[in-house]
């Protein structure tokens, strides 16, 4: 086993198997993208029909099989208000089996170095602007999706345990809201900047005099582009070790207001903005604290207006095949 007082963070190896959990997903394709782009020649992956990753001895047989020196878990049962809200059971349950088959057979097969992704959703729904990584289990977590976000808590602390025990140089990072190429644009499973631009784009694409959103529209939201966030994922790998889970964002945010506004002027919609205050808001705010992050030598490059013009431009390119 690795001796974590004497692992120091270094350049991977671009010859090693890389095992990325997810890589049609809107992470792990952006993940697999930048890996490609750095130069790893032994990616390996698997679609959720080739590997059930709920599937305990499936996951120990690949494992056994392919012996990936890295991971990256993004794998993952995702949503947003809506779905978590309806089906939490499935949120929690299908998450943490997720997880614990991964993070075992990659233990008992030797991976090196493994970084599992969470989610913002993990801190109390009040907790202290910008959110530091210290505030994790301080407070009572947003009901709307607090089942998802105890699948990750969960994660996190075994990840911290497997450090513990067994002394594995492994990390967990939290991101933001994230969006991009690969995004989930379907009625039930979006996010909310997802939701904005299919609702945005219809109406513009259908002439609507008018767009109702959920909520008042004062909530603030933190937006990551997903390129950004694989950028971020292999430079932790490479530069961080140490048990707390990083945050990874941009470190500024918007109200909700603003994001459709940012939209609708993306897709060029320019018909009514109008709010159904009867419907959840959610977290009044959440902005990362990205202080450990920065200090590691990394920040954010893609800029919010330029990431959503290209990713309004992917979605209408890929009307096809999306998720919808």
């Amino acid at each position: 086993m690795n001796d974590l007082l004497n692992f120091q963070p270094r350049r991977l190896s671009r010859d090693e198997t890389f095992y990325v959990a997810g890589h049609r997903g809107l992470v792990g394709s952006a993940i697999w993208r930048r890996l490609n782009a750095e130069g790893f020649k032994n990616l390996i992956g698997r679609s959720s029909s080739e590997l059930d990753l709920k599937d305990r001895e499936a996951v120990f047989a690949f494992f056994a099989a392919t012996k990936p020196r890295y991971v990256v878990l993004a794998a993952a049962k995702v949503g947003g208000i809506l779905a978590n809200n309806t089906y939490p059971v499935d949120f929690l349950s299908d998450n943490i089996r997720i997880q614990v088959n991964v993070l075992d057979a990659a233990r008992t097969y030797g991976t090196e170095r493994l970084l599992f992704l969470g989610s913002s959703c993990i801190y109390p729904k009040l907790s202290e602007q910008p959110i530091r990584e210290e505030s994790l289990l301080t407070g009572h977590l947003e009901p709307t999706n607090d089942a998802y976000a105890i699948a990750k808590i969960a994660g996190i602390l075994q990840i911290q345990a497997v450090r513990r025990q067994y002394g594995l140089p492994w990390i967990s990072a939290m991101p933001t809201n994230l969006y991009g190429p690969g995004d989930n644009f379907s009625l039930e499973g979006s996010h909310v900047l997802p939701a904005l631009i299919r609702r945005y784009d219809d109406a513009a694409k259908f002439g609507a005099a008018r767009v109702t959103n959920w909520g008042t529209g004062s909530p603030r939201r933190e937006f990551l582009h997903v390129d950004d966030m694989a950028a971020a994922c292999l430079h932790l790998m490479e530069n961080y070790d140490g048990p707390t889970q990083v945050n990874v964002g941009t470190g500024s945010d918007v109200t909700i207001k603003e994001l459709a506004t940012l939209v609708a002027e993306a897709v060029g919609y320019q018909g009514a903005i109008e709010w159904d205050t009867s419907k959840p808001d959610g977290t009044p705010r959440k902005l990362l604290d990205v202080t450990r992050l920065s200090a590691s030598g990394w920040t954010a490059a893609i800029e919010l207006k330029d990431g959503l013009r290209s990713t309004v431009d992917w979605y209408r390119s890929n009307l096809a095949e999306i998720r919808r």
